[in-house]
């Protein structure tokens, strides 16, 4: 067996077809560790660091930053077995084994092969059929690929690749700290180089992670001044997450016939409920906002109207109604506008949904959102009044049936008991499919949830 090997570009279970390398985690010659992340990746559903399939040394790196790899292109070369001394000039040059299609994911998880040999993708996107070829012998200048970062080594090269002691010690870019303590890091958006240690000779542990997320966020810098070039015009390519987005919502408004209402309501006691949860012991350690009560009336207010929780199906002719609510939070980010969502959100305590927007949130903008997470959606909520905006007619994303945007919360006069008082009010715009929610439905769901923010611990009683 070959101990050269080529590590191809996964396609991460979202059947898409490439991906643009942001910046690689190792260099040639860096020792690496099995599941040790080596480059950053943004696909069109968000940023992902993939980790190595092998131990060992690299050889060569294919790509440089900034590249577009199709999936299924190699992009890095691993030496498995560095201290076995010189590679042999027939292995280095040709015989290097391909790492299967699944990359570096197992079967049955997101990016393996599904049980029955099916591909796991996303609904939409059909996997793109690829063959793995062997990189073209390098026995010529001209055979040598122009996109190649750092030459094969030379024979005298490899022999001191190859001779060199491997290191014990961890590289200086690796942080010692146990499996799951990363991926607790990974879940919750936090830079593992970035924290110190507690732990036995300075691993970072699990309170490590924690007190990171806990702590106060630094101060965001100014927004980025735009570079204009002689024509005082700046071109900005249309790639990734924005670049998907745009096509997305382009299908989605000239597909589904798109009808959108609106709701303006008193939510003054919604807000003194907020200020009552964020004093509970159980909530102590969350952040709790608004839109946290006004997940919690969706979700309630599906379970009255399950028809509003569904989609439609050209190919069959059929109006899918699903029974799980995959919560979706709009969510805007550097790299664009994503929808992670909530799974199974209907089947969360307060407390449960508290800390999944937390999470969700958390994420999102850090950049690291897994494409796991951006799938399956089944409802959303776009909280544009983060941004001081009273509503909106937003587009349903693909595959949905109804989105709601929830505007800013303003002190404004209302007729309260008989009396014009100052309340906290707000604007609700519920945006449908038409094909499948008529303007009833719509208008009751969208009652319903008015209903449950204007008296929510009322609600909360009744309903449930």
């Amino acid at each position: 067996m070959s101990r050269i090997k080529e590590f191809t570009l996964p396609d991460l279970g979202e059947g898409l077809t490439e991906g643009e390398i942001l910046a690689w985690l190792v260099k040639v010659g860096d020792t690496i560790e099995l599941n040790q992340p080596i480059v950053e990746v943004e696909t069109a559903k968000a940023a992902v660091e993939i980790p190595a399939k092998w131990a060992g040394v690299v050889t060569q790196i294919f790509h440089e930053a900034g590249t577009t790899v199709e999936v299924g292109a190699p992009i890095v070369a691993i030496d498995t077995d560095p201290s076995a001394g010189p590679i042999p000039s027939a292995e280095s040059l040709a015989a290097v084994e391909i790492a299967p299609a699944e990359g570096a994911v197992e079967p049955g998880l997101i990016g393996g092969p599904a049980p029955g040999g099916r591909t796991a993708v996303l609904v939409g996107y059909g996997p793109k059929t690829t063959t793995a070829k062997r990189r073209p012998r390098l026995g010529t200048p001209s055979e040598s690929p122009a996109n190649v970062v750092s030459p094969p080594p030379s024979a005298a090269a490899a022999n001191v690749v190859a001779s060199a002691p491997v290191q014990p010690d961890v590289p200086a870019a690796r942080v010692l700290a146990k499996p799951p303590v990363r991926k607790l890091a990974r879940d919750l958006g936090v830079d593992l180089t970035s924290l110190v240690g507690s732990g036995p000779m300075g691993s970072v542990t699990r309170d490590d992670v924690h007190q990171a997320v806990a702590a106060p966020p630094a101060v965001a810098a100014g927004p980025a001044v735009a570079v204009f070039d002689a024509s005082r015009e700046q071109r900005i390519p249309v790639k990734g997450v924005r670049k998907l987005t745009a096509e997305n919502m382009t299908a989605s408004a000239f597909t589904a016939p798109h009808v959108t209402e609106f709701l303006t309501l008193d939510v003054t006691r919604s807000m003194k409920a907020v200020e009552k949860l964020k004093g509970r012991r159980e909530f102590a350690d969350l952040r709790v906002s608004p839109l946290l009560l006004v997940a919690k009336a969706v979700l309630l207010a599906v379970q009255r109207h399950p028809m509003v929780n569904s989609s439609w199906s050209g190919g069959t002719n059929e109006i899918v109604v699903k029974e799980y609510i995959n919560l979706g939070i709009a969510a805007a980010t550097e790299r664009g506008l994503i929808v992670p969502n909530i799974k199974d959100a209907g089947r969360l305590s307060l407390r449960e949904l508290a800390e999944a927007l937390n999470t969700l949130v958390r994420v999102a903008k850090s950049g690291k959102t897994p494409p796991a997470d951006m799938s399956g959606g089944t409802l959303s909520i776009t909280n544009v009044g983060v941004f001081g905006v009273d509503t909106g007619t937003p587009i349903l994303p693909p595959g949905e049936s109804a989105i709601l945007a929830f505007g800013a919360v303003k002190p404004m006069p209302w007729v309260h008991k008989g009396k014009i008082k100052i309340r906290q009010v707000t604007t609700l715009g519920l945006s449908f499919d038409h094909r499948i929610i008529d303007g009833e439905l719509g208008s009751k769901f969208l009652r319903d949830i008015g209903e449950f923010l204007t008296d929510p611990e009322g609600a909360l009683l009744s309903w449930t």
